[in-house]
């Protein structure tokens, strides 16, 4: 018997010493941070300061150092986690989660996927970035309806969803963004304090309390209608499929085009293969090669594509395509999402006020871009057009709002007036009309195209 409760004593004891944050709470619930020290976290990269007060994980901002990152010494893949943010007004801040550090990456950088928070007049709290790696995936303006979710100086709930390629965010119980995206599985969580730039920076504050993880039997909260973002090429999501979205490209047919004036897809310089419908650079004698889908879209819908440019490209996707505006049969007239290289083509220096810029509606209204909202050539943008029942236009490049106004609107015709359209009676107030992709002798490619009738 004596030895029995000296064993029954050892066990008692050791799951007395046992950290919080290895215990179960009711719900199937995990404690990553037990109230009292850093037990199971670590800190990499900046050296801002990390300790505990009055049960809670407080970082402090430090002048000179780089971002700084307290993280989960375990890698986590799927998962709900639930944290109590508070933060200081001046201070940006994050949520790493599914993030790595590589010796090989950056010398060691932590990179991956940051649930923002974003106390400044922006609101981009819950917002999904890629720290050190792609930049922003899913900045407010897609929904600006959730900007007004977090509260400054209070504590604030985050809820983060990351349950196979699925990505959600919810602040205060508002959905907030989803994203769906396989470029990395599982990672560490990490609470990130921003490097700060100048010293009336220094010393600022913020604070995680709550923290607390699921791993098993995983349980999503119900469908919202949000925006979602889909980087997987040529895919849809089911939550996307609910919402209504269709694809007009599923990276094999292109059976839901043809060439503009024809009935059959080009035999020439078009091709759809390798997941990219591709038009290929023209040697001078032929251009005006557009093709355009088979199906009408109007009066109201969404319009999404990617887009890669070469060097010097010039091209663009239009909608509300009115076959009545063009004679020659090759080149449709449409309200145009321009697509072109800035930099090195012309015709960005043409126009007026830059209204022949990327991702403007070409030669009408200019887009206004913010820094850093272009991916550098070879690389993929994102391209979305909104027509909504009330005639409201928007265009949005890799999430951000560039272009709006109103179809009809007085605007709207003193812009017309002043364009190369100006002749073109009932330009842009076609109630339905094709999506075309166009030629302009440049070498573009596109995918993930896809749209939703509203």
């Amino acid at each position: 018997m004596k030895k029995i409760k000296i064993a029954f004593i050892g066990l008692l004891s050791l799951a007395v010493c046992l950290p919080a944050f290895s215990q179960k709470s009711k719900g199937g619930w995990q404690n990553l941070f037990n109230g009292k020290d850093l037990t199971g976290w670590k800190q990499l990269n900046g050296q801002a300061k990390y300790e505990v007060k009055d049960g809670a994980i407080v970082g402090t901002s430090v002048m000179g150092t780089p971002n700084s990152f307290l993280t989960t010494e375990k890698d986590y893949g799927d998962f709900i986690l639930e944290v109590d943010v508070k933060v200081d007004n001046k201070l940006n801040s994050g949520i790493q989660i599914r993030s790595l550090s590589k010796p090989d990456y950056q010398n060691g950088r932590v990179h991956g996927y940051q649930v923002e928070i974003d106390p400044s007049d922006r609101a981009y709290s819950a917002g999904i970035y890629d720290e050190a790696r792609r930049g922003w995936l899913y900045p407010l303006d897609l929904n600006p309806d959730a900007k007004t979710a977090f509260k400054k100086e209070q504590w604030n709930k985050y809820r983060i969803e990351a349950i196979g390629n699925s990505i959600r965010t919810f602040l205060n119980g508002v959905a907030v963004a989803h994203v769906i995206d396989d470029m990395t599985p599982s990672g560490f969580i990490c609470l990130q304090v921003h490097s700060i730039g100048s010293k009336d920076l220094e010393a600022t504050q913020v604070s995680w309390k709550n923290v607390r993880i699921q791993t098993t039997n995983l349980k999503p909260s119900p469908a919202s209608n949000i925006r979602i973002v889909n980087l997987i090429p040529n895919a849809l999501d089911a939550a996307e499929k609910a919402q209504g979205w269709s694809l007009l490209y599923d990276g094999k047919t292109a059976d839901q085009w043809r060439s503009y004036g024809g009935t059959d897809f080009p035999s020439k310089r078009w091709a759809y293969n390798d997941g990219t419908i591709t038009i290929s650079k023209s040697d001078g004698s032929e251009t005006g090669n557009d093709i355009v889908t088979k199906k009408l879209y109007g009066p109201a819908f969404e319009f999404e594509f990617e887009f890669k440019l070469t060097e010097g490209a010039n091209s663009g996707v239009k909608y509300f395509v009115d076959q009545k505006f063009s004679a020659n049969g090759k080149s449709g007239i449409g309200c145009e999402y321009q697509v072109l290289d800035d930099e090195k083509h012309p015709d960005a220096k043409l126009g007026k006020n830059g209204n022949r810029t990327i991702a403007s509606f070409y030669d009408v209204i200019p887009a206004d871009r913010p820094k850093n909202s272009v991916k550098k050539i070879g690389e993929w943008n994102q391209g979305r057009i909104v027509v909504q029942k009330d005639g409201t236009v928007q265009h949005f490049l890799n999430g951000y709002k560039v272009v709006e106004y109103v179809r009809g609107s007085p605007q709207f015709k003193d812009f017309v007036m002043s364009s190369k359209f100006k002749n073109f009676e009932g330009f842009g107030m076609s109630q339905q009309g094709n999506l075309l992709l166009q030629d302009h002798g440049d070498n573009v490619s596109f995918r993930s195209l896809k749209v939703r009738e509203l």
